[in-house]
């Protein structure tokens, strides 16, 4: 991604209000990180994309479940159709596989990390705990715990 790219997700995502809850420690729920994989697996070779469900408190992102929104899935991409997601969900970020081994976003990946939440995982193949990596609403790797 060029550096003017990234200039614009980042002023895209500090307008839409993605820097308001801050935190210092993100942690994911084991159950769902194990949900993560055996949808992955069941998914291949196409992709499967989620909401990741969680809240903000004193100073912890704590991610503790999905929210599967319709949409369309390929061995190309993923797209959700988010007008048809219920407005009383605590959602937080995204999950999406990719069905090769390779955990880098897109620039498709990184324009819908700046519009959607505050933390997003992509999971590659072999769909692993290993195989997993956060990244912030800037498409920069963010490191987290599983509990």
């Amino acid at each position: 991604m060029n550096e003017k790219n990234s200039w614009i997700n980042k002023l895209i995502g500090i307008f839409l209000g993605n820097q308001e809850k801050k935190f210092h420690e993100i942690i994911i729920e084991r159950e769902v990180v194990e949900e993560i994989i055996q949808i992955a697996r069941q998914s291949h070779p196409l992709e499967f994309m989620a909401m990741l469900e969680g809240n903000v408190s004193a100073g912890i992102l704590r991610i503790n479940g999905l929210v599967f929104v319709p949409g369309e899935t390929s061995n190309q991409g993923a797209v959700m159709k988010l007008f048809m997601m219920p407005m009383i969900t605590g959602t937080v970020g995204s999950v999406h596989s990719h069905p090769i081994p390779n955990a880098t976003p897109s620039s498709e990946d990184l324009h819908f990390f700046a519009k959607n939440g505050l933390f997003h995982l992509i999971i590659a193949d072999p769909y692993i705990e290993e195989s997993i990596v956060g990244y912030d609403t800037f498409g920069d790797v963010i490191k987290y715990k599983i509990d």
